[in-house]
């Protein structure tokens, strides 16, 4: 690391730790692009019980990283992370081996103890590897390649789910199909695209033990003692009475309600208003596809701005990434022509909204991940970088149980239909199937309201200490 200029040259341990988290991405969205589908349509939970499960599950994976950072500081980063990728592998292995109510909880508890894990400690290492001048282009490399990893995980796992349903029932295709019951519909082949993220866990774990070197001390604490667990539950206390930052954990909260819907609502929601033959997947590859190619040169656009004016600009765009989904009916049923192509015109519509979530993802995040990173006091930066993610944790327990909610009032399971249902009764069922959408859009609205009232109260409490400080 060059200290005093700005840089794109970072450390060896830093270029290992991008890629481990390319490959725990790759098996993380990997699941969790078919992980309410999965519940629902393979395990047997109904539409409002996935969303609490996910939303419980997506709050706890953002939650624990506050007290996963502060063991990752003691124990060291290299050993939290080899332990976390073995979690992760037993995980998503036993997901996918044992599709029943107990064990997919069971599951999901060892997939969020390992990704906890994982967040600070990689997060951290990005912060210590940098210092203040390079922290934005830092983290901007790190969520460059957060999102090479989700593309390439997503890109994946309709193949895979494609591959299997279309596959004959003879040779090693029914031995497995008896191995596992015999089942039928939707939901069964999504067993290996479990067992495809066990994979990519066991490979960043490979990548970890035999690359990762332990972080350097950052500049300023080399030789300091490890804090007893008094000093670091009063930098927690610390963390959390830092008002600024809580405030804004809250607040991009809304952000992340609207976003989570990419695994939360639009798989589901595809599959029933356009059909099987639909790829969640790649639609959803729009997201870090404007994400790899935006938040470099965003970065660099915004890199002397205020973290809370990028953050304001993210505010702006995210409502319009629901709003494009809710235009939809208005291009009727029939395949939209692109000139080169044609498209469902739900499916058209989702990936223009999914393109305006990444645009807004490029804004926000890097800028708030240094925000946050800037908070924390020497030695403290995994516990900080933990906290950094609770905007996550809240904003995605919101809006995962509302998802749930939405679809069983306006796109609900086909199952549970009538099943001498006419094709006009049928229609009209989900003939308002988009208001879902129109309550996302408020969401965002409400979160750029709520910002502007924050920066205005900051604003107007620095210059009056500001000019407190010129009277003395």
């Amino acid at each position: 690391m060059t200290e005093g200029k700005t840089t794109w040259k970072f450390s060896s341990t830093f270029w290992s730790a991008n890629i481990i988290e390319l490959f725990e991405r790759a098996a993380y969205y990997g699941c969790f692009i078919f992980l309410t589908v999965y519940l629902t349509n393979r395990i047997g939970f109904t539409d409002k019980e996935t969303g609490v499960i996910t939303g419980v599950f997506s709050f706890l994976l953002y939650l624990m990283p506050t007290f996963t950072g502060t063991l990752a500081d003691r124990i060291g980063f290299r050993k939290a992370l080899c332990a976390a990728f073995l979690l992760l592998a037993f995980g998503y292995a036993l997901l996918g081996l044992v599709p029943a109510k107990l064990t997919a909880v069971i599951a999901l508890l060892f997939i969020i103890s390992g990704a906890a894990i994982v967040k600070p400690v990689v997060s951290g290492t990005v912060a210590k590897c940098s210092d203040e001048l390079n922290r934005a282009r830092a983290f901007s490399l790190f969520y460059w390649a957060v999102n090479i990893g989700a593309f390439a995980g997503k890109s994946v796992v309709d193949p895979i789910r494609q591959a299997f349903a279309g596959a004959g029932d003879s040779g090693l295709l029914a031995a497995l199909k008896t191995l596992i019951g015999n089942p039928t519909g939707l939901g069964w082949e999504l067993q290996f695209v479990n067992l495809y993220s066990s994979c990519m866990a066991l490979t960043a774990f490979l990548l970890t033990f035999f690359f990762y070197r332990e972080v350097a001390p950052a500049a300023g604490t080399a030789g300091a003692p490890k804090k007893t667990v008094r000093e670091l539950a009063r930098g927690m206390a610390k963390a959390v009475t830092n008002w600024r930052f809580a405030c804004l954990i809250v607040i991009t909260g809304f952000f992340w309600a609207i976003q989570g819907q990419l695994y939360a609502t639009m798989p589901k929601y595809l599959f029933r208003m356009v059909g099987l033959a639909s790829k969640p997947g790649w639609v959803a590859n729009v997201n870090p596809f404007v994400v790899v190619l935006c938040v470099i040169p965003i970065t660099h656009m915004v890199r002397n701005s205020r973290s809370v004016n990028s953050i304001a600009v993210s505010f702006l765009i995210i409502p319009f990434s629901a709003f494009a989904v809710t235009l939809a009916p208005l291009l009727g049923t029939q395949e939209v022509s692109l000139g080169f192509t044609t498209m469902n015109p739900v499916i058209l519509m989702m990936m223009i909204g999914i393109a305006f979530q990444g645009l807004a993802e490029c804004f926000l995040s890097p800028k708030y991940l240094e925000f946050a990173s800037k908070q924390a006091p020497p030695g403290e930066t995994g516990l900080y970088m933990g906290y950094a993610h609770l905007n996550s944790a809240f904003g995605w327990l919101f809006g995962f149980i509302l998802s749930g909610i939405l679809l069983d009032k306006w796109c609900p399971d086909p199952a549970k239909l009538p099943p001498d249902l006419t094709e006009a009764a049928r229609a009209a069922v989900y003939a308002h199937a988009h208001y879902i959408w129109y309550v996302f859009t408020g969401i965002g609205i409400l979160g750029f309201l709520l910002l502007m009232v924050f920066r205005a109260v900051t604003d107007a409490i620095d210059r009056k200490q500001a000019q407190g400080r010129l009277l003395k």
